[in-house]
């Protein structure tokens, strides 16, 4: 009983080591993405590269409305939440600001932009067999058969025939309709398919396609086709956007700021460590080594998911580790209850997680719900503070009823750690 006891205890605590490792690795190596406000980014000016005089006012704002929620989009599918985008209307233009990427050493602003993915326009067109550069590459006719907004759904696949990666495309109805209509005209030709001007590919058409499934093959690698395909689902813009103007910004705070934070977060976990130890004795010790094992995770997933922390974020995960004292707090103080009513040690670790589950579920549940409200509703800074706060206190919980009670059930099966008054009780 006592070696099982102390293999529990030695296994939580190897866990926890190699997560420490591997978060220690994640930020020597700067994969943690810092926000604007910390690190600085890229200001871009991006307009529109059409004929306004082709459309009306309103048409243009609709546009850009359009094209500003699609960027949204993309951003939010690489979890870079601490952006701005906004619509300039008297210049018909779009202005946006993004933090750099994590580990970025070269600080170019037009590599950051591509970020964004294809600021471009996907095409399905007719080809012209005349019609091609010294290369003899298609050059694109306007002759559009779909749009990437006719397309439901993308994504890559590997291509059997050639062992190569391709993307395979959904449309919705009308897209279904127009490229069934097309195919069985342009049997025995090409369809290109252009992102902007360049040109992806030029199947040749070997039979009508209905059904409303398509597919883009010249893909070098599944990256790229998964690139591709997540570029397709995120929105495809309403019109070509040209950079016309891309700087380097200079953070808001600077790394100085980061720096207070982060040694303010370690005094005071240490502070919180130094309470736990002195008030419930040797549980205090596994929950400040559960703690630790919380904040290393939550360092892992933010360094895994590539989400841009802020100072509002990393007010997140230090609210995160307060939920997890908190619920050691309830089940210890249910552990000396049940100790002080005369259980034995192992029984009183059983009822105290058991009768402190119900209370530390709700106060978790009930923050997360505050996330996902936060998430759903707010924007850049906020959503990053609603996401690692998310996180954090679903770490929390995890750590608090298994990890912590591993640990407990370990020592507790160990002669020299039965003492009732390591436990916090006379």
């Amino acid at each position: 009983m006592q070696k099982y006891g102390i293999l529990k205890l030695v296994s939580v605590i190897l866990v926890i080591t190699v997560c420490a490792f591997l978060a220690y690795n994640e930020v020597k190596k700067n994969n943690i993405r810092t926000g604007i406000d910390i690190r600085g980014g890229i200001y871009a000016v991006l307009e529109p590269d059409i004929d306004k005089s082709s459309l009306t006012d309103d048409e243009i704002d609709k546009g850009l409305e359009s094209a500003k929620t699609i960027l949204g989009k993309r951003l939010d599918a690489k979890n870079i939440f601490d952006r701005s985008i906004n619509i300039d209307s008297v210049n018909d233009r779009i202005i946006i600001e993004i933090p750099w990427a994590a580990g970025e050493t070269n600080f170019n602003p037009q590599d950051q932009l591509n970020e964004l993915g294809k600021t471009a326009l996907l095409t399905f067109q007719e080809v012209d067999e005349d019609k091609v550069d010294e290369n003899g590459i298609y050059l694109p006719t306007g002759k559009i058969i779909i749009q990437g907004n006719q397309v439901k759904d993308a994504n890559a696949a590997p291509y059997q025939e050639q062992g190569s990666w391709v993307v395979a495309l959904e449309l919705d109805e009308s897209g279904s309709e127009a490229f069934a209509e097309a195919t069985g005209r342009l049997v025995g030709k090409p369809i290109a398919i252009f992102m902007d001007d360049q040109l992806i590919s030029a199947p040749i058409v070997n039979q009508k396609i209905e059904g409303g499934k398509a597919i883009i093959t010249g893909m070098a690698n599944a990256e790229e086709a998964a690139e591709l395909a997540a570029t397709i689902r995120s929105g495809a813009l309403p019109f070509r956007l040209v950079a016309t103007k891309v700087d380097s910004i200079s953070p808001q705070l600077g790394e100085g700021a980061m720096n207070v934070a982060v040694k303010a977060g370690i005094i005071g976990f240490l502070l919180v460590c130094l309470f736990m130890i002195l008030v419930y004795r040797l549980p205090g010790v596994i929950a400040s080594i559960a703690l630790f094992g919380l904040a290393v995770l939550t360092i892992l997933s933010v360094a895994w998911t590539g989400i841009s922390i802020t100072l509002p974020g990393i007010g997140g995960i230090i609210l995160s580790i307060g939920m997890g004292v908190d619920a050691n707090c309830v089940i210890y103080e249910r552990i000396k209850e049940e100790l002080r009513a005369g259980k034995t040690l192992r029984s009183a670790i059983d009822q105290g997680f058991h009768r402190a589950f119900a209370a530390v579920l709700d106060s978790n549940v009930t923050t997360l719900i505050s996330a996902v409200v936060l998430y759903a509703l707010g924007s850049g800074p906020i959503k990053g503070f609603a996401l690692t706060l998310g996180i954090g206190v679903a770490i929390s919980f995890l750590t608090a009823v298994t990890a912590t009670k591993l640990m407990l059930e370990g020592v507790s099966g160990i002669g020299a750690f039965k003492n009732k008054w390591l436990y916090g009780v006379k």
